[in-house]
């Protein structure tokens, strides 16, 4: 082709498609609220009822719910459970349960305290041997739900006694700490002063900024991808209003941070495995397998996709966010305990309910659970705060948890009979 040539008329028919799109990104959609919130009733609720726990336990609290030395804590203590959660909700998704993360995220600090503190090998020696045994333990309760067919609840239900046997062993039923500094700073340390300022830590707010812009960008393009294909959208004033709406709670959260100590170093693991399997969820082949084998595992299997590898990889990704879990919450607690983790499970598959995921499988989002296990950790501290006994948090929470599975049997059915 010459340079005086024009190209193909499909191209030309692509590119101005796209850019039809993005022109029509900015005047076309619906600015009727009640449209908006009951198109995607289970999502919209999610983010309604967070909005009204923090608002309620801050003016309950005085408001030292939002200060910024509690919300370091928050994310400190609770981050363990949000990246459970990410593994967990995939599961969920694929129509699967995992019974077994709290098991393995024992055993997996206690491997890493005695790989560290005991034999004295180096800080990230313990990470990697820990990480590697979460993947192996993954490919292990993998096998016998992919291939030899046992359900995953079985099959975690043994491998939750199985690995806690595991972890007594490991540990020879005894406490081991301290772990090094180096080791403390995954769960404890905070980036601060890296790019200056008076009193708060211009890089906390570098940072938020960074992650507003990301997502405009990121809602812009889904808006763009959805007008192409004649989805429904909100009018651009909604879209904007959303994207200032969240840019203000997330630099109000940011700028909270910064005055405090920083960035916690733990916040920037959580962010990147959040972002990472956003994408691999929604964004490849890998991800709409997975939804398609929750959804309709008969239509999955004669679409030809590999149900068993599939399933197969998605416990070794359990296992390893299990062992991610594992270290962030051995470098925490500053040693590996026995009874580590118990419960772990409980808290991961109540945040993905929470948030969004659906009982039989097929639907569900990262993003979500989050905002699921943000729920949980808000609802916690509050409590903690106002000095609610341990027995009432319990009720409360299964009271939350079982509500949660209800309005999602109530969405189903009402979108049953709309349809």
């Amino acid at each position: 082709m010459t340079s005086t040539q024009r190209p193909p008329a499909e191209d030309r028919g692509e590119r101005s498609g796209s850019e039809s799109a993005q022109a029509a990104a900015l005047h076309t959609g619906t600015s009727n609220l009640r449209t908006l919130v009951t198109r995607n009733m289970r999502q919209s609720g999610i983010y309604v009822a967070f909005v009204v726990i923090v608002a309620l336990f801050a003016i309950l609290t005085d408001g030292v719910l939002l200060s910024p030395g509690n919300i370091t804590n928050i994310v400190l203590q609770y981050s363990y459970i949000l990246v459970l959660a990410i593994g967990m909700v995939i599961v969920i998704i694929a129509g699967h349960i995992d019974l077994s993360v709290g098991s393995v995220v024992a055993l997996t600090g206690a491997v890493s305290a005695v790989i560290v503190i005991q034999q004295g090998y180096a800080w990230w020696a313990g990470i990697v041997v820990a990480l590697l045994v979460g993947v192996a333990v993954g490919a292990w309760q993998g096998f016998w739900v992919a291939y030899v067919g046992i359900p995953a609840f079985i099959v975690t239900l043994a491998g939750m006694l199985l690995f806690r046997g595991l972890t007594l062993q490991v540990l020879d039923n005894i406490s081991l700490s301290p772990f090094p500094s180096e080791y403390q700073r995954v769960a404890n340390g905070f980036l601060n002063g890296l790019l200056g300022g008076q009193g708060y830590d211009a890089f906390t707010l570098f940072i938020g900024a960074f992650a507003v812009a990301g997502y405009a960008i990121s809602g812009f393009r889904t808006r763009v991808a959805r007008i192409r294909y004649r989805q429904p959208v909100e009018s651009f004033p909604l879209f904007v209003a959303r994207v200032l709406a969240v840019g203000a709670v997330v630099m109000s959260f940011a700028w909270q941070l910064a005055h405090a100590r920083g960035l916690p170093i733990v916040l920037i693991i959580l962010g990147v495995l959040v972002i990472t399997y956003a994408v691999v969820t929604k964004q490849t082949v890998f991800g709409r397998q997975v939804y398609a084998i929750g959804g309709n595992l008969s239509a999955a299997l004669l679409s030809g996709v590999r149900v068993r590898t599939v399933n197969f990889w998605i416990f070794v990704n359990m296992g390893f966010l299990s062992a991610v879990a594992g270290v962030i919450y051995s470098s925490r607690s500053n040693g590996a305990q026995p009874a580590a983790g118990t419960m772990f499970e409980l808290d991961a598959i109540a945040a993905a309910f929470i948030g969004g995921a659906a009982v039989t499988g097929g639907v569900g989002t990262v993003v979500g659970a989050m905002v699921g296990g943000l729920i949980m950790a808000v609802m916690s501290n509050g409590m903690q705060l106002m000095g609610v006994d341990q027995s009432v948090q319990s009720v409360v929470k299964g009271l939350v948890l079982m509500l949660a599975v209800a309005f999602d049997i109530w969405n189903k059915r009402r979108g049953g009979a709309v349809r």
